[in-house]
């Protein structure tokens, strides 16, 4: 195995699970990828590199069958998932009951419920369908149906569904992570997905910061027999011992142009050029604040929800995606905030906190979005810069630097447009004309989150190509 984040290790499990002795090499110093936890401000405060709600790992159909309990992960939930706090001073909440939820869009709940209510009801028949190929035959094809006739829409044209303002500013706020202009086809479809979500698992993190899963699967793998090692860079895949004679197969979970670098030699001028021309999705800039007090938010539903959603009205929100889809930078872009200390003291010193925020930028951006979120934050809680004792910005070259999968600042593994879900980052998906190497990180169906699928999915199809 090539790569220690979450996919890798799931991959890693998966080979362990059937009998394989598995080496994981991990090119920095701590495991986890995106999902790690770092002093990145001041002692004492944990921050996550990346991801830290984890909805698709907390509902993941893989995860869930393992034992990750018993070394200490714990799920942490907010009361709400969700807050969209707006210009007149109030927040749209989304409340993790479907029932609650639907009663506070008063004349949108009904309309809410058609969307989300049966996925979110059927959550786990619904994920094992959505974490796996576009291309594969469905067990549940009547939910899936379901799924797919919103999925493919815009978030625009389901916005349509909406009579309140309120509730289309909720909804663009969970379409903006699709990274795509909210006018654009299937970009409904991240936001259908988080909804169901937050209704059936909540957006939980786990105690302690992303870092405990990674130390879950670590130990797991452990009991398995594999071995992770660390501060190993691997730079090309003939380096590894296990790549000669009979070992087994090899997965990487790293980006389609850094499996090019990995493996030079792959006899097919076709799947090179394939890779090649694999698109990147946008970047971020992400700010990472130690608090000597909770954000002073202005409507208090805000501090209900561990995360979020700073942009205003729909308008707004896409207003700002359009302007990085299309490489500009936008005046008030939408901000995703988490403030993790509401929720787990444990984050930083006793009475202080932690919040990160980021907004989407065009892919490979070197412009210092500091002063743009500070004032995105500001705007909805008057005095947060009165707040801030320290801050640690990383725009892409920064998250490059630590994890060379977001090269760009793309993380979600390349554009999640409709083509490049089906052809991610081929249409045969984790293979490779090597049949002993495998790419499994989120460039491979189903794509970005934190779910270990793509390390599932791809550890399971090299088993069978080997075996």
């Amino acid at each position: 195995m090539i790569g220690a984040g979450v996919n890798g290790l799931s991959a890693a499990i998966v080979l362990a699970q059937a009998g394989v002795r598995v080496d994981v090499w991990e090119a920095e110093a701590q495991a986890g990828g995106a999902a790690r936890t770092l002093p990145l401000t001041l002692p004492e405060f944990h921050h996550d590199f990346g991801a830290a709600v984890l909805p698709t790992a907390a509902g993941s159909p893989f995860l869930l069958q393992l034992p990750l309990h018993k070394y200490g992960l714990r799920w942490v939930n907010s009361p709400a998932p969700v807050a969209h706090p707006l210009d007149d001073g109030t927040a749209v909440v989304l409340e993790r009951d479907l029932n609650a939820a639907c009663g506070a869009l008063g004349p949108d709940g009904e309309a809410w419920r058609s969307l989300v209510g049966d996925l979110s009801a059927r959550w786990a028949e619904f994920a094992a369908e959505i974490l796996q190929p576009v291309v594969h035959v469905p067990r549940h094809p009547l939910l899936l149906a379901g799924f797919g006739l919103h999925a493919v829409r815009s978030a625009q044209a389901v916005a349509a569904r909406f009579k309140s303002s309120r509730t289309r500013a909720l909804w663009a706020g969970l379409a903006a992570h699709s990274f795509l202009p909210l006018d654009a086809t299937a970009s409904a479809a991240p936001a259908l997905v988080l909804a169901a979500a937050a209704h059936a698992v909540g957006w939980p993190m786990p105690l302690g910061g992303a870092q405990s899963l990674t130390e879950a699967l670590m130990v797991h793998l452990k009991s398995l027999g594999g071995v992770v090692h660390t501060s190993a860079r691997v730079h090309r895949v003939g380096e590894l011992v296990q790549y000669s004679g009979e070992a087994g197969p090899v997965l990487a979970d790293v980006s389609p142009r850094q499996l090019l670098g990995l493996a030079p030699d792959m006899d097919s001028a076709g799947y090179k050029k394939t890779l090649r021309r694999f698109r990147a999705g946008p970047g971020i800039f992400k700010v990472d604040y130690a608090l000597s007090e909770a954000i002073p938010w202005r409507a208090a539903d805000c501090g209900r929800a561990l995360t979020v959603h700073l942009g205003g009205s729909f308008e707004e929100i896409a207003a700002g995606e359009e302007a990085t889809a299309t490489g500009r930078l936008a005046e008030r872009p939408f901000v995703l905030l988490v403030q993790p200390t509401l929720f787990d003291a444990s984050r930083a010193p006793q009475g202080k906190h932690i919040a990160w925020a980021y907004c989407h930028i065009p892919y490979g951006s070197t412009a210092n979005m500091t002063a743009v979120i500070d004032a995105q934050i500001e705007r909805f809680a008057p005095g947060f810069g009165e707040c801030v004792l320290a801050r640690h910005t990383m725009g892409p070259v920064e998250l490059a630097a630590r994890d060379a999968n977001l090269a760009g600042g793309d993380i979600s593994g390349g554009a999640m447009d409709l083509r490049q879900l089906v052809w991610r980052p081929t249409l045969g998906g984790y293979g490779t004309p090597d049949e002993r190497l495998y790419i499994c990180s989120s460039s491979t169906p189903p794509g970005g989150g934190v779910h270990g699928m793509c390390g599932y999915h791809a550890a399971e199809a090299a088993l069978r190509r080997w075996k």
